[in-house]
């Protein structure tokens, strides 16, 4: 099998080298990248399958660098941020990074959100999944692909990150149906969510933004005040 390469991108040089070697024992191939411009031209190189993006960078910060890359690429992003910052993480979080981890981080935490990244990020169908026969999951207008990963509303697709992906494809296999967060995060995230964690609703915020309302103006997905998500249909069908 070959090694995921990961670009670790971060000023502190020390940190870097040091996370590098730990990645690297877990069987990771990493890069290393120091200010934010060779941050986003290696990420624009194509060679990498995840991005590690530190925010506070000098001169082109890490959010700089996300916006300059999702107008491309759909490349995972973990971004770094500063314990407490809740506002870079939910920034990052509507620029379409697909979660974030406060530093200073526990690499064992780092190596799990990467790995739980990366599966999500995998195109692996099961023999019995639908999507093995290029069967989509259809709900009204939303087509959403789960062999070839795409999405489609109204036959024109609609660009998704991994974990937004999963989160539709939760939502619409359970669609007139309320998921918990805590099993929305369990069953995409792959982790427990924590009392302040706000990655579930900024991606389920994008995904509004990217699908727009149903025909009648109603939501597409509603949130379900104390208990979590529903992906509205017509009850008269």
């Amino acid at each position: 099998m070959t090694a995921n390469r990961i670009l670790l991108a971060d000023d502190d040089v020390e940190l870097c080298e040091m996370l590098a070697e730990y990645l690297e024992r877990d069987g990771f191939r990493v890069s290393l990248a120091h200010d934010g411009e060779s941050a986003l031209r290696e990420a624009q190189s194509g060679i990498h399958d995840l991005v590690v993006l530190d925010i506070m960078m000098p001169g082109m910060t890490g959010l700089d660098v996300l916006r300059e890359l999702r107008e491309e690429s759909l490349i995972p992003v973990l971004i770094l941020t500063a314990r407490g910052d809740d506002v870079d993480s939910v920034v990052g979080l509507e620029l379409g990074a697909d979660d974030y981890l406060a530093k200073p981080c526990n690499p064992r935490v780092l190596v799990a959100r990467i790995r739980a990244i990366l599966r999500r990020a995998e195109n692996h169908p099961g023999q019995n999944d639908a999507s093995s026969t290029g069967a989509p999951l259809v709900v009204e207008e939303v087509e959403l692909f789960r062999g070839s990963r795409k999405v489609l509303r109204d036959g024109k697709p609609v660009p998704m990150t991994s974990t937004e992906f999963g989160v539709l494809e939760a939502l619409m296999k359970r669609a007139g149906h309320v998921i918990s967060k805590a099993e929305l995060s369990s069953q995409v995230l792959g982790r427990e969510l924590s009392r302040y964690d706000r990655s579930l609703d900024m991606h389920v915020s994008n995904l509004r933004k990217k699908l727009g309302s149903r025909a009648d103006g109603d939501e597409r997905i509603k949130t379900v005040r104390g208990v979590g998500y529903l992906y509205t249909i017509d009850e008269n069908e």
